[in-house]
């Protein structure tokens, strides 16, 4: 998708992928479920964060298609939690001017939680101060997969030829549609790799990884990461004149 104007200061849309919880919880002789809650409640923190930072769009990498290969406890503990989250910070997120949506392959999540976030998505539809991006049951290969079929369909009932699909095209089929590509990308944890998280978006975004757990990225450290970036330089393949 085109790049959304960013201010010069810092990037506009921030993607996150928020690993740690469960090292962090080992390290304290807690279940891993403990980080996990911890974890939900940083995420309130560097939401409330954003505008002051001038991020007007953050996307968060909650689930992913390969996190049903956890144990059956702890998929069914995440589950829960995301239920109570959105039940919890619904008015929140309404006072506050957070538009919340969704992206991923709804069709394993059960219907009580996929309920939750369409009601969700509606309640906040109207606001505009921050956009928060939730990826849950989300795998990039798997979305790239699903915006495929559906250009295909388009094919196949005459709406499209081959001809009109280009970058362009798929990128109206994505789950992120509505969103600019991200400026930056951070993983927590000290992990070096994206793990199939927007694969197709982050062509050209930043990348910063650190060693904090996900449960101790504070917005502090959220401020310094930003800052870093501020002092980048983003040629999109251009050599500088």
């Amino acid at each position: 998708m085109p790049q959304d104007e960013q201010t010069p200061q810092g990037p506009h849309h921030v993607a996150v992928i928020m690993d740690g919880n469960g090292r962090w919880a080992q390290q304290r002789g807690r279940p891993r479920l403990f980080g996990h809650h911890a974890g939900a409640r940083r995420v309130r923190e560097i939401v409330r964060a954003c505008p002051d930072e001038g991020v007007k769009y953050l996307t968060i990498f909650a689930f992913s298609t390969e996190n049903w290969k956890r144990t059956q406890t702890e998929v069914a503990g995440l589950m829960a939690l995301f239920r109570r989250y959105i039940q919890r910070e619904a008015m929140a997120l309404l006072s506050e001017g957070v538009r919340v949506r969704f992206i991923g392959d709804r069709i394993k999540l059960d219907d009580k939680l996929v309920s939750l976030m369409d009601n969700l998505e509606l309640l906040t539809a109207h606001n505009d101060k921050v956009h928060l991006t939730i990826a849950l049951n989300y795998g990039g290969r798997d979305e790239v997969t699903r915006a495929a079929q559906r250009l295909a369909v388009e094919i196949e009932q005459g709406r499209l030829t081959h001809k009109d699909v280009d970058a362009e095209t798929l990128s109206r089929f994505l789950d992120t549609r509505f969103l600019p590509d991200p400026d930056l990308v951070i993983r927590t944890s000290g992990e070096a790799r994206i793990s199939n998280f927007l694969l197709w978006q982050s062509a050209y975004a930043e990348y910063e990884f650190i060693d904090t757990l996900w449960p101790d990225f504070t917005s502090k450290v959220f401020s310094e990461v930003l800052a870093g970036y501020g002092q980048r330089e983003r040629r999109f393949g251009a050599v500088p004149a």
